[in-house]
Parts: structure tokens; sequence; C-alpha cells
């Protein structure tokens, strides 16, 4: 059987501020460098910035879209996949994740990260969530060598 890579999930809002834009980013490049997909709702703000970080980190991306089209998407998606299912699709972005990392947002957000409990996943806060269940961080840094060990027992929970 072929092995498959490791997926994760950056979850985030639309309407973000110019610190969470760099966030998002280096979350992105985090992803990439770790030689992960990433996932995410494919639209604008934190979906953007993250993807334009894994891409120009050498990563590929997915948008998993809540419309019909998938020009929709933001420019740094490899792979446009519409749903037509509008907000449903948070479902699906929390459900094909090994991993979510949940920066600020607002309700879509916060409906990614219950779906993602629901389904346990491993989620890490760096939006300051503090819901029972995720991993809290300190720091991008911190943030960086829980994605790595998780990604390290991941892979040996396969062999």
């Amino acid at each position: 059987m072929k092995k498959q890579k490791i997926t994760i999930s950056v979850i985030g809002g639309h309407d973000i501020d110019k610190k969470t834009k760099e966030l998002a980013y280096k979350v992105g490049k985090i992803v990439a460098k770790a030689g992960a997909v990433l996932v995410c709702g494919g639209l604008s703000g934190v979906m953007e910035s993250a993807s334009r970080g894994a891409k120009e980190a050498g990563g590929l991306t997915i948008g998993l879209l809540p419309g019909k089209e998938k020009k929709d998407a933001n420019p740094y998606i490899d792979i446009a996949l519409p749903t037509t299912i509008g907000f449903a699709r948070n479902a699906m972005v929390a459900c094909c994740a090994d991993i979510i990392i949940a920066l600020p947002g607002s309700h879509g957000t916060l409906s990614e990260i219950c779906y993602g409990l629901v389904y346990k996943k491993p989620i890490i806060d760096l939006g300051e969530w503090n819901v029972k269940g995720m991993i809290s961080v300190k720091s991008l840094k911190d943030a960086e060598q829980k994605i790595k060990r998780l990604i390290k027992d991941f892979m040996f929970g396969l062999q």
C-alpha cells in the first residue's frame, strides 16, 4: 500500500488583521516544510495567507470550496474542490485532516474546531480559542514542534 501524505487543515477567518495574516503565512510555510499537504476552505483571509506560505515553501494546497466554481479559489490553491454545500464543507475540512491548526476566526472556524473535536483530531490552538480538548501552544515555535511530533506519532502509528 502506498504511503499517504499527512494532511493538515489550517482554519481561520476571512476578515483578518495584519498580525493574523502573517501568522497564517508562517503556518503555511511550516506545513509545507513538514512535508504535509495543506487543506483549507480555499477562499480569502487565513486560507489565502496559509496557502501562499505553503506554496512559497514548495507545498501542495487543497481548497474545499463552499460553492460550485473552481475559479472562486484563492490563487495559491493547487487543487480546488467545489463542494456546493456552503458552510457544511466545514465538516469536510475538519474530517479530512490528520492535524488541524486553528487560527483566529469566527463562527465558521469554531464549527470546524467542534467538528475536529467530534472526529478526535489533534487541534493546535494558535487563535486563543481556549476550548477544552485543543492543544495549547505558547508560540509559533512551540506549535511547529508539536506539529512535527504529531506527524512523527501519526506516521509511526501507520507502520
